[in-house]
């Protein structure tokens, strides 16, 4: 090597390369060596997100010979400890150095915190206390949820994971601040202001078929490794994405006792729980490139598309179309990462009762005929006898409803019960 190119490569810095000789996991097993995109490029293929890295985590340059000392330190003991834990592990090496990316926060319109500890100050926590509730324990001695199931009404029990207080308050903080900005289709109605089961239904009335579809699992399909990445993919850095995901979901957990002591330790994944006030707002942004290739794939056949939490609505005037429909629906909801429950996939045709989310939408979004009769004799036997405060609260509160649906059909059925309609006792 000549004089001149060892002086360039004294002063010329090599591109950072990763050592995959040890590393588990590897699209490639004979891939020694991996280079570090440094470009500052999209971090993917026709994404706006670019891949700004953190250039202490990334692999250190070999020290020239006789070259003695300490090198100088890039982490506190504290920040080494929380970046290098095994909460903040991942497989993916393309989001392990991720840093913020400060325009696609403004583009989405989301708050800027370049670390955790703006995202503390953000929560109104000390650092130390947001660490604690955003750690993942394998032995978990006090958890932060309360446990319990519910009847299904189709068979089966529902669990509910509930935050206790003061993770509660933490995550409707995280909603009012993130998760209520968060981008969500236009074709979702569910958990949304402005939004309900009404005006889902009213965009299927008077069509000749109606498919309906239901998403297996729908919440414990929404694991952590989701939810971070749509958070790196928003504009978050890696450790704080981590950090969020990681404050609103919870892992499915069992008591064991360990050595004499009863602890809880995970029997799967983190996953957004029913039961946190932040789960919803994150199913519907996770949702949200489902929600417009199923639309755009709907149009093209000449159906409507809706969905409600993890029910999927489609309705059209072309029953020769169903078929394709159904099976090209099953191959995008895999391709999303989601699965169909088969059990509950009904088609309704104009000659039968047609209803979406419990509400009947054949001729007008409402309550069915047979569901009117009764509730009009109820209201009759109410002005007939006289009745307990709970059963004329249930009354009310059926009025009510039908009234949101629909109201010429609720004030129809009012006129019966006068002293119901004024609030009387």
């Amino acid at each position: 090597m000549g004089f001149w190119q060892k002086l360039k490569r004294l002063f010329t810095r090599e591109p950072p390369a990763r050592d995959l000789a040890r590393s588990e996991g590897s699209e490639d097993p004979d891939l020694v060596a991996e280079a570090i995109d440094t470009s500052g490029g999209p971090l993917k293929p026709e994404h706006r997100r670019l891949a700004l890295r953190d250039e202490r985590l990334w692999p250190k340059r070999k020290r020239p010979r006789g070259r003695r000392g300490e090198r100088a330190r890039c982490f506190s003991r504290a920040d080494a400890a929380r970046l290098f834990a095994a909460t903040l592990r991942t497989r993916d090496r393309r989001l392990r150095d991720l840093l913020v990316d400060e325009e696609q926060l403004a583009r989405y319109g989301l708050p800027l915190w370049r670390d955790e500890a703006a995202l503390a100050a953000a929560l109104e926590l000390e650092p130390g206390a947001l660490r604690h509730f955003s750690i993942h324990r394998e032995r978990e001695r006090a958890p932060h949820y309360v446990c319990f199931r519910i009847p299904k009404r189709s068979g089966g029990e529902r669990l509910i994971m509930a935050p206790k207080r003061r993770l509660k308050a933490i995550q409707r903080r995280l909603h009012a601040l993130l998760v209520s900005r968060l981008p969500v289709s236009e074709h979702a109605h569910g958990f949304r202001r402005g939004r309900s089961i009404r005006t889902g239904a009213e965009l299927h009335v008077g069509r000749r078929v109606l498919l309906q579809l239901d998403l297996a699992e729908f919440f414990p399909t929404i694991h952590v490794g989701r939810v971070r990445g749509l958070l790196c993919a928003l504009g978050y850095s890696f450790p704080v994405a981590t950090t969020l995901a990681v404050l609103m979901t919870e892992a499915e957990r069992q008591p064991v006792e360990l050595e004499g002591e009863l602890v809880h330790v995970p029997i799967g994944p983190r996953f957004c729980v029913q039961g946190a006030p932040t789960s919803p707002g994150l199913a519907n942004a996770i949702c949200l490139r489902l929600d417009r290739r199923l639309a755009g794939l709907a149009r093209s056949l000449g159906f409507v598309y809706t969905r409600y939490a993890d029910d999927l609505s489609f309705s059209g005037d072309d029953p020769a179309q169903l078929r394709k429909l159904r099976s090209l629906v099953a191959r995008v909801v895999r391709e999303e990462g989601f699965r169909l429950n088969a059990k509950k996939t009904r088609v309704s045709r104009a000659g039968r009762a047609q209803r979406v989310t419990g509400v009947t939408v054949n001729q007008v979004a409402g309550l069915s005929r047979r569901e009117r009769r009764r509730l009009r004799a109820e209201l009759h036997a109410l002005a007939q006898h006289p009745a307990s405060p709970e059963e004329r609260r249930r009354l009310a509160g059926k009025l009510a409803y039908l009234a949101m649906l629909n109201p010429a059909q609720a004030e129809s059925l009012a006129r019966r019960a006068p002293a119901l309609r004024e609030g009387r006792p």
